[in-house]
């Protein structure tokens, strides 16, 4: 059996529901043990939040045979105040760029930033 991977400590800027829904989205049959790894999570703080955005609206899931198959409502609307008007498609979309784009955007964030050189340091 996998091991769940030390929790983060600290502040972080996304809440564990948006690690949950966005690797249900990147893979609607995902298995909640695969959740709970990916996301550092306890299997039981997994199916915690599954029912919680289930009686929210935000996820339903059907069963084919033995294996959950997810569904996220993307249209939806984000609970906080501050995201009045934005679906969860929204989020979503931020959230689940492909590889080549994530190695895209770090190497401009990378170039981005000033150098300090090394007599000055």
């Amino acid at each position: 059996m996998d091991k769940v991977p030390e929790p983060h400590t600290g502040w972080t800027f996304l809440t564990n529901h948006a690690r949950v829904l966005a690797a249900i989205a990147e893979n609607p049959d995902v298995r909640i043990r695969n959740i709970a790894a990916h996301c550092r999570l306890t299997e039981r703080a997994v199916q915690k939040i599954i029912s919680e955005l289930e009686r929210d609206g935000h996820l339903s899931h059907s069963r084919e045979g033995r294996t959950n198959i997810y569904r996220i409502e993307p249209g939806k609307l984000l609970r906080h105040p501050a995201e009045a008007g934005l679906p969860v498609a929204s989020l979503l979309a931020l959230l689940l760029r492909d590889e080549a784009d994530r190695a895209d955007a770090t190497a401009r964030l990378r170039a981005a930033q000033p150098r300090v050189p090394a007599d000055d340091a």
